[in-house]
């Protein structure tokens, strides 16, 4: 079986001139459908026709056959049918694929699919096409008329195949100088971003954007002892591509569950091992680890397995952090490597308080927030709901979050019975609570900075040692740190504090804490790993 693609690649184009040979993604358009043609399993020869000299150049240079084109086939006029016969006319072949240079994005994978699809079906032609079905008019002697019988959502309408110009199959005796159909015909349908046929510039830049996306995996895990804000920050971090990255998560130390409700693609692995071999098979542009602390022997193999890829590492307080391409620690002040970014620029908050101004203080305290992120391990919510029971609150609102990885839950949502408490489990609007209330009680995590965000005068202790180093949320920006576990008279006379503190002390920390800019982090964290 001979197999015959025939590209053809004039010069002449006067929408995007120098289209053919124009750079995207650093190889000249034409080179797409060459090095599709070259890959494939079944066309056998290949020749481009041209009468530019730059695309004859390109084609010797990538070793396929040329047929310089006659002035008579180079005009705007002609058709591809006249064109294409031109080179199959004196060539030995059972099948003649057009492939235009038009269609960067068409994959070789597609492009066989398609061959086969013709030989075991023995079609004479086959077009490639996309099914794109909609609502539509049409005019029937100068009277605007619908094209549909049944308004119907999109996916219920019958097909609509719409032709593209990244291949035309036909046999080699039905193709002549005004035809390629013969007497059987059907048309293959291809994937939209496998269908772009480059007409403005427009499609330039979308075909470019097509060849140089990244695909991303995320590794994260989160835990009553871990903490949740890796899974926060992950899932925020997650649509910040223009992709669907694959988040994996070790099944043996993270609930699915955790996640909450999201379409991203969760992976489970069963440890290291298996997260290994399977990222070593799809081989990721783009690797961000959000697990806490790294070891030198996990990134060592992380760096065997995706030797090209750029590893990203998020918070990380272990010895990997030497073999990253990028750390960045939003959470901690200090940066120690060329590699490494620290400090509270680099946090990345959730969109929706990108919604939400920072709080007018009010003359004197209403309501107070408490929440200690997705796990409190220290249990600071009890202790919290057992301070403010006491008779001297009753005239204060208190707002209790507990986080999605809680523990014991069922019984702290037993103090909603207290007529100025509200105990609330797992909640989706935190800004919007958090918005209500004059000051809040929080740990030294994510919450700290959305608090801050928001302007909302703040008490903080750390949950564990590590949130010891958090170096943010601290008396200097505008919080009354406590430290690890402080004693319950000390929390309870600092509330009472912040309780009686005046209006204008409440503003002088609402400027300490306005005075960062947390709104803009996430551009920040995406330029440096775009530009890596």
């Amino acid at each position: 079986m001979k197999i015959l693609a025939v590209i053809p690649a004039r010069a002449g184009s006067k929408g995007i001139p120098n289209k053919n040979i124009r750079l995207i993604n650093n190889h000249p358009l034409v080179y797409y459908a060459i090095n599709n043609a070259k890959k494939s399993k079944y066309i056998t020869d290949i020749i481009v026709s041209t009468d530019s000299s730059e695309v004859e150049i390109i084609a010797k240079q990538m070793n396929v056959m040329v047929k310089k084109r006659s002035k008579e086939l180079s005009g705007d006029n002609i058709t591809l049918d006249s064109v294409v016969f031109d080179v199959a006319k004196d060539f030995d072949s059972d099948y003649i694929i057009s492939m235009q240079p038009t269609s960067p994005t068409l994959t070789v994978a597609t492009l066989d699919s398609a061959i086969e699809y013709a030989l075991s079906h023995e079609v004479d032609t086959l077009i490639s096409v996309i099914n794109n079905p909609h609502l539509a008019w049409i005019e029937v002697d100068g009277i605007k008329k619908p094209a549909y019988k049944e308004r119907l959502n999109r996916q219920y309408l019958p097909p609509y195949y719409v032709e593209t110009g990244a291949f035309f199959i036909s046999r080699k005796n039905v193709v002549t100088p005004s035809s390629r159909f013969g007497g059987h015909c059907d048309v293959f349908e291809i994937p939209e971003t496998e269908a772009i046929d480059i007409d403005t510039f427009e499609d330039l830049k979308y075909a470019e954007a097509i060849l140089n996306k990244q695909t991303v995996a995320i590794y994260v895990n989160g835990n009553t002892q871990r903490g949740m804000g890796h899974i926060y920050r992950a899932l925020e971090l997650a649509d910040e591509f223009y992709t669907k990255p694959d988040i994996y998560f070790d099944s043996n130390q993270t609930d699915i569950h955790v996640f909450g409700n999201t379409t991203h693609n969760l992976i489970p692995v069963d440890g290291i091992g298996e997260l290994l071999n399977i990222i070593h098979q799809k081989q990721y542009h783009i690797f961000i680890n959000d697990i806490l602390s790294t070891s030198i022997d996990y990134m060592i193999a992380l760096r065997k397995n995706l030797p090209n890829a750029k590893i990203i590492n998020f918070e990380d307080d272990g010895e990997g952090v030497y073999k990253a391409d990028l750390v960045i620690n939003a959470l901690f002040q200090e940066s120690y490597l060329p590699h490494m970014v620290s400090g509270e620029k680099y946090y990345i908050s959730s969109k929706l308080y990108m919604f939400y101004e920072p709080i007018v203080v009010k003359d004197h305290i209403e309501k107070v927030f408490i929440s200690f992120g997705g796990a409190d391990p220290q249990n600071y919510s009890e202790r919290l709901l057992s301070i403010i029971t006491k008779e001297k609150y009753q005239n204060i609102q208190f707002i209790v979050v507990l986080g999605r990885a809680k523990e014991n839950v069922e019984e702290l949502l037993t103090y909603n019975s207290y007529s100025n408490i509200e105990v609330l489990h797992d909640i989706q609007n935190m800004p919007e609570i958090m918005s209500q209330c004059d000051i809040g009680i929080t740990s030294r995590g994510r919450t700290g900075y959305e608090l801050a965000l928001l302007g909302i005068p703040s008490i903080a202790m750390a949950q564990n040692h590590r949130e010891e180093k958090h170096g943010f949320v601290c008396n200097d920006n505008g919080f009354n740190y406590l430290g690890l576990n402080p004693a319950d008279q000390t929390i309870e006379a600092t509330l009472d504090m912040f309780i009686s503190m005046s209006k204008d002390e409440r503003l002088r920390y609402q400027k300490l804490l306005l005075n960062h800019d947390l709104r803009n982090g996430r551009k920040r964290v995406m330029n440096l790993i775009n530009n890596l």
